[in-house]
């Protein structure tokens, strides 16, 4: 049978007799090889997100902008190295994702420090590295950032602002409402960015009102809300585009969510502000799969089969948090439905569930399966839940397959000990 390509999977991913594919490598000889749990990325859409999102925003804004890798969606050096290479900024949320960042190579200067909960030794850490900009979430901050400051030197920043939006999406992940932990309320960042203050320069604003959002029109919403706040030179409008989760969803895409961005930015603030945006989940989520050995099978009476994988919460936490829905596979019958099994971890949680009553071929121990849409959040969160050692991140290109992440150790899990 001829190599087809499987939505929502990388798209460097095809299925050739039955057996997955990512960049070009076979999904259950790569397991083997290098055991399971496995976060496998498909190198090839990485880049190509990047030039997808550059292109649009060259295409679609006329003036100044820049594209940011949010790096809480996947930080790993590989990952960033990539985005680095590929021309994009790095939106970081914390000291050890600024150390993370600035080890994959992104320049100082393209670097933007976020977070509504800043130490002082993060923001000295930001200034003495010499990072672009910081974004201002709360009085706080603008009180710290004068102590570690030198003397007599001001500094370029940009301040977030809360516009009260409520986007259609998970409560946890939803940020740009009135009762956010996240930034300024309008007026008082309105006073801020007029204050004239001797050590900061205000150069823009910033918002971001959710992730994994498919409706496009609070963005416009959003930048609405900042047309009564001072002109400035510079937006940071956010991340948060949707990506899609099963062959069903319909996200916007790249094109369709820079250019609604764009247009409105335009109508509302003007012509040749600099833009910025920050994707995170959509341009690594749909390039990464996560490979799973199956340890066991339970056929409960009247109800779905329960098959155990030797992953689980451990690796991939959003299913508990945000009830997220995943597809399951059979990595070497990718084509084969069966009847509804339940897919679940090895952790001594009943919460533990990866996938419930997704259709599954009759699988047993050691048959390989495969979950999509890995790429975002899953290394993040990774975990060492009931002393699991996290995954490899491998990635695979040309048919080539390297290990960028190595898998942790036992003895990793207690080399903090004093």
């Amino acid at each position: 049978m001829p190599a087809t390509t499987l939505a929502p999977y990388p798209e460097a991913a095809a299925v050739e007799d039955g057996r997955l594919l990512i960049g070009g490598c076979d999904a259950v000889a790569l397991a083997r090889e290098v055991g399971t749990p496995a976060y496998v990325v498909a190198e090839d859409d990485l880049r190509a997100r990047a030039r997808d999102f550059l292109a649009a925003l060259r295409t679609h804004h006329d003036g100044p902008g820049e594209v940011l890798f949010a790096s809480k969606a996947f930080p790993c050096t590989a990952v960033l190295r990539v985005f680095a290479e590929e021309g994009l900024g790095c939106d970081v949320a914390s000291g050890g994702e600024l150390h993370l960042a600035l080890r994959a190579g992104f320049a100082p200067e393209r670097i933007y420090l976020h977070g509504n909960a800043k130490s002082e030794a993060e923001l000295r850490m930001a200034v003495e590295a010499g990072v672009g900009w910081i974004v201002l979430d709360n009085a706080d901050d603008i009180a710290k950032l004068g102590r570690v400051l030198p003397a007599g030197a001001r500094r370029r920043v940009l301040l977030r602002v809360t516009p009260g939006v409520e986007a259609e999406t998970h409560a946890a992940i939803l940020t740009g409402h009135a009762a956010s932990k996240f930034g300024f309320e309008p007026e008082r960042a309105a006073e801020v960015a007029r204050a004239g203050w001797d050590h900061l320069d205000v150069q823009g604003f910033h918002f971001h009102i959710g992730s994994q959002l498919f409706d496009l029109e609070p963005y416009r919403e959003a930048v609405a809300a900042l047309a009564p706040l001072p002109d400035m030179p510079v937006y940071s409008l956010g991340g948060g585009m949707a990506v899609p989760y099963s062959a069903d969803d319909r996200a916007p895409g790249p094109e369709a969510s820079v250019a609604a961005m764009a247009e409105a930015a335009r109508e509302v603030l003007g012509d040749g502000k600099r833009l910025v945006i920050e994707p995170g989940r959509s341009l690594v989520a749909n390039a990464g799969v996560t490979l799973y050995t199956v340890q066991s099978v339970k056929q409960r009476a009247g109800g779905p089969r329960i098959v155990a994988v030797d992953g689980g919460m451990s690796d991939n936490l959003r299913p508990m948090l945000y009830d997220a829905v995943y597809d399951v596979r059979a990595a070497d019958r990718m084509e084969e439905r069966g009847e509804p099994a339940t897919v679940v971890g090895k952790h001594c949680e009943s919460g533990d569930v990866l996938v419930r009553e997704a259709p599954l071929p009759e699988v047993e121990a050691g048959d390989v399966l495969v979950t999509p849409v890995t790429g975002a959040y899953g290394h993040a969160m990774a975990n060492n839940y009931n002393g699991v050692p996290r995954p490899p991140v491998v990635f695979c290109s040309a048919g080539v397959a390297r290990v960028v992440v190595r898998r942790e150790t036992y003895e990793e899990l207690h080399a903090r000990d004093v």
